[in-house]
């Protein structure tokens, strides 16, 4: 028995040395093949790309091959990798051979490296994530969850193509065909329509297959919603839809403001995507799952709802009034965004207080039971201002008071220092609501079931949602600066 004892932590040694040494080894062959394509799409010297390449896929196989446990955890990882990578690399180089150069030109600089971005993401962090995910969900095939083929492409699916007609008004009345924005503007009607339902179909279908296991509440799926249709921006209108047009691809900072418009389509389609697909996820949930009396809740959903309002327009108020002098300081809180229309300060600071008390409300609604410590609440809060700064100021306040929305890259540019009013807002309401939903339920923990829906509501281990928050705020900030 003493000698079975001494070989077991050897096997497990050598398990976990063979399982690092296949992660390194695939991370390395995709990325060399990965570092390749992109040195020749950039014109840049094979070797450098090699070496790039080779780095970047070992290095992640090495040490984040373990988060990626599934398909879409090894994606969200990948990009996160590859942002990581422009924003460190490039900006170590350029310190280093600054040779006294004023810092005013560091934003004209990150502008050139824009196409090194797209490369980074398209050619390293997906193909890269996505091979290191699917290793990973076959090794853990036995341990998680059945993955549910049928569920994930039907709900996925339907989501995306209703999440599509969003735009049908639009599609009917302006031509305007967000999803394909880079297709031939020769095609017609008919044409655009089918293409744009088709290419809603396939992100719902392959956001389905890719977040299922990850997805939970609406507010995180809204996330996961943002930080996919972002890629689907770099992937569709940047790259695929022009090679499909046959024209040559175009990743500089002038070629992709041309669809910047596109951009916050697709945001928006996200959103929706994600608020969809986390109604039908729900509905299986109170289906299959908490059919069973011993899964089902200790309290109704009426009184759930009620207190996530109560919490959420608390919360609110309190984010409103944290950030009402940034507010103030930029001078956008008088103005309604942008449209022209000066309010007085006592005005303007009363409607900025009512409206962050319902978004307050929204904010109790999706993302509760999505934060487990202090930390994660204020990075989904930063998620939630960023989502409202996307949907408010950028689209439904100028669709409701002039009836027209401007997605050019000059209209959003101005619009930038009321994004940071709503990180500050969103950040402080998280926050906020967490504090008033641990209170509630440090006084019910003694009830069993209760403890129970606690470690059920908990993220497991290696979740990717870090990666996401990094991805999606990290490029929804940088974009519309950068396009400015």
């Amino acid at each position: 028995m003493a000698s079975i004892q001494r070989v077991l932590p050897i096997v497990r040694q050598e398990s976990i040395f063979s399982r690092l040494i296949g992660d390194g080894v695939l991370g390395l062959a995709v990325g060399i093949c990965g570092g390749l394509i992109q040195g020749v799409i950039l014109d840049v010297s094979p070797v450098d790309s090699f070496l790039l390449g080779a780095g970047f896929g070992l290095l992640f196989g090495l040490f984040f091959a373990r988060r990626a446990l599934s398909a879409g955890a090894g994606l969200i990882w990948g990009l996160s990798a590859a942002l990581l990578l422009w924003m460190v690399v490039p900006t170590l180089a350029t310190s280093l051979h600054a040779d006294g150069r004023e810092p005013g030109n560091m934003l004209d600089e990150t502008r050139k490296r824009f196409p090194e971005l797209v490369a980074y993401l398209l050619c390293l962090g997906m193909p890269i994530g996505i091979a290191l995910g699917i290793r990973g969900g076959l090794r853990q095939r036995n341990i998680e969850t059945p993955f549910r083929w049928g569920r994930a492409i039907v709900a996925g699916g339907f989501s995306g193509t209703a999440s599509g007609l969003v735009f049908g008004y639009w599609m009917l009345k302006g031509d305007f065909f967000p999803l394909i924005a880079g297709w031939r503007d020769d095609s017609s009607h008919p044409e655009k329509v089918f293409l744009q339902f088709a290419v809603a179909l396939t992100i719902g279908a392959t956001f389905g297959l890719l977040f299922q296991r990850d997805v939970r509440g609406y507010g995180s799926c809204m996330g996961w919603g943002l930080g996919y249709a972002v890629l689907w921006w770099f992937v569709g209108p940047l790259t695929f839809f022009p090679l499909i047009a046959g024209t040559e691809l175009n990743w500089s900072v002038d070629g992709a403001s041309q669809v910047f418009g596109a951009l916050v389509g697709y945001i928006l389609y996200g959103l929706i995507l994600g608020v969809a697909y986390a109604t039908l996820d729900r509905i299986w949930v109170r289906l299959f799952i908490q059919s069973d009396p011993l899964n089902r809740e200790s309290e109704g959903p009426g009184f759930r709802l009620f207190r996530s309002l109560q919490w959420g327009a608390l919360a609110g108020l309190v984010g409103g009034l944290i950030s009402s002098p940034l507010m103030l300081a930029t001078g956008v809180l008088p103005h309604l965004v942008g449209l022209g229309i000066h309010l007085s300060t006592q005005t303007g600071l009363l409607a900025h207080l009512l409206v962050s008390t319902f978004l307050g409300m929204s904010y109790g609604v999706l993302f509760r039971d999505e934060a487990s410590t202090l930390a994660t609440s204020g990075a989904w809060g930063w998620v939630f201002g960023l989502i409202w700064w996307y949907a408010g100021p950028l689209t439904l306040l100028p669709l409701l008071l002039t009836g027209e929305i401007d997605w050019r890259a000059s209209a959003v540019f101005s619009l930038l220092p009321s994004l940071f009013g709503h990180l500050i807002y969103g950040a402080v309401t998280g926050l906020m609501f967490y504090v008033l939903e641990r209170r509630y339920m440090s006084r019910h923990m003694l009830d069993p079931r209760m403890t129970a829906r606690e470690a059920r509501r908990l993220r497991p281990e290696g979740t990717p949602a870090p990666a996401l928050w990094f991805f999606a705020m990290g490029l929804g900030m940088a974009i519309p600066i950068l396009f400015g």
